[in-house]
């Protein structure tokens, strides 16, 4: 018996492992991977850091997005898919140990004897005590790879999930800035909108006046009451829009909009980058970038399950053993053991042909694993080149903005000085002010925009994830 173990010790030690060998996917070519095709001001060409969102050098921004990757409700669902997937990995690796079953048990009572003696009655058996117990044990021999393969792709579901959770970590770290950035360019823009109403309120009270005293037409004062009730207008609208982003900033957290966190709504400037803002290049995007490792991840465990599905087209090989232990007091002896050491085959020839279509289907499968992962690939640049292209723009757009609100208060300036020497009507002075307040109304609204493009930027890039949750490691590339 001892013979047996030996005997296929060489088959072990020649299995083979079925299917093809994962190799990573060719890269893009060298030149699609340098700098970026488009260039924005402010920016450089630095690797981006991992907690970008410190280069506003905010400590609210900051305490912000470290509670919002501690309690976010997303990213613990994230997490806890990271948790199944890493446990399912490891019950994968368990299947190399062998297994077994142990069970006993023991009784007590009688048996009746079958026959009759002279008398005719029947003799009963004494009572009595029976006991026994068994213990089977089986190890799989890994011939063809399948226990091998299987574990590769759990492993790779698991490095997939875990590229998933720090993807939503990225998401949640940029939706939080930008809920915040939002929030602070929207309470800026409010007080312009009521610093505006306030020069327009003023207007409207001169012009009153000139019209009581008979030094003003009746058409004028129509002409700045309206302008002042169209800049009051638009006052709901942009407090509107604050306090939204401000329930937003409270959910990222993980609370009710009741829990809107003070910080946010006492801030009343939108914060602004103090240092340039590092970009990279293309290699380092991809490295970075969590949903190009989770599609590589992807297509590293659909390859390794054609192997899984051709190792099932051959037989199973299994060592095994068994004993069994049995006392009863009718047993010449007291007790009886028995015991059994073999090798076991196990090969389901009928489903052969089947087998080959699941083969198909892994190979399928795999295929269009690649065509995501180049896709996202393709993906992950253009967002990036697009990021840029559009912060680039709205910056070149608010600079000229900037100087527009300059001019225009340097013109209501002195149209003012020329209205009250009696230069220049109030009529061209409510003209010069309407240019004024919409100047600096552009001017609000495309530093709001500028902040949400910054933010998308910094979020194409692909960096932030790594600032993982406390407790949570990062997995890193």
């Amino acid at each position: 018996m001892a013979k047996f173990p030996a005997l296929f010790l060489p088959l072990a030690l020649g299995a083979c492992v079925m299917g093809p060998n994962y190799k990573a996917p060719v890269p893009p070519p060298p030149e699609t991977l340098g700098a970026f095709q488009s260039a924005a001001p402010g920016t450089s060409a630095a690797a981006p850091a991992d907690a970008w969102w410190r280069i506003y050098d905010d400590p609210a921004l900051d305490g912000l997005v470290r509670r919002a990757l501690n309690a976010n409700t997303d990213l613990r669902v994230a997490e806890a898919n990271l948790r199944r997937a890493r446990a399912a990995a490891r019950q994968a690796a368990s299947d190399r140990a062998p297994s077994g079953t142990i069970s006993g048990g023991a009784n007590y009572g009688n048996n009746q004897g079958g026959g009759g003696g002279n008398n005719g009655q029947q003799d009963g058996g004494d009572a009595q005590v029976s006991a026994n117990g068994a213990a089977t044990v089986s190890w799989e021999i890994d011939l063809f790879g399948r226990i091998a393969r299987s574990i590769e792709a759990a492993r790779g579901d698991a490095d997939a999930t875990a590229a998933a959770r720090d993807g939503v970590a990225l998401t949640v770290a940029a939706e939080t800035t930008r809920a915040y950035v939002d929030a602070c360019a929207l309470a800026e823009a409010i007080a312009i909108g009521q610093d505006s109403a306030s020069i327009a309120q003023r207007a409207l009270a001169i012009q009153q006046a000139r019209e009581k005293a008979g030094a003003g037409m009746r058409l004028d004062t129509e002409r700045a009451a309206t302008q002042l009730a169209n800049i009051q207008a638009t006052l709901p609208a942009i407090e509107g829009q604050r306090q939204a982003s401000l329930f937003e900033l409270a959910a990222l957290l993980g609370q009710t909009p009741s829990g809107v966190p003070e910080e946010a709504r006492a801030c009343t400037r939108a914060p602004r980058p103090v240092a340039a803002i590092p970009v990279g290049d293309g290699r380092g995007l991809l490295a970075r970038r969590p949903d190009v490792r989770e599609a590589e991840r992807k297509l590293a465990a659909e390859t390794a399950r054609i192997g899984v599905a051709t190792a099932q087209l051959y037989p199973s090989i299994s060592l095994g053993g068994s004993g069994n232990f049995f006392r009863n007091d009718q047993v010449r002896g007291g007790d009886s053991f028995s015991f059994s050491l073999g090798p076991l085959i196990s090969w389901n020839w009928g489903a052969l042909f089947a087998g080959r279509y699941y083969v198909q289907q892994a190979e399928a499968s795999a295929q269009a694993a690649l065509a995501s992962f180049d896709g996202t690939v393709l993906t992950a640049l253009k967002e990036a080149e697009q990021a840029l292209t559009r912060y680039a723009a709205e910056g070149r757009r608010n600079q000229q903005l900037a100087e527009a609100s300059r001019h225009a208060q340097a013109a209501y300036d002195l149209a003012g000085q020329r209205q009250r020497a009696g230069s220049i009507s109030q009529l061209e002075l409510i003209d010069t002010q309407r240019e004024l307040l919409s100047a600096r109304g552009a001017l609000a609204q495309s530093t709001q925009m500028l902040g949400s493009y910054r933010v998308d930027l910094f979020k194409a890039l692909g960096s932030g994830w790594q600032v993982a949750p406390e407790g949570v490691p990062p997995a890193r590339p």
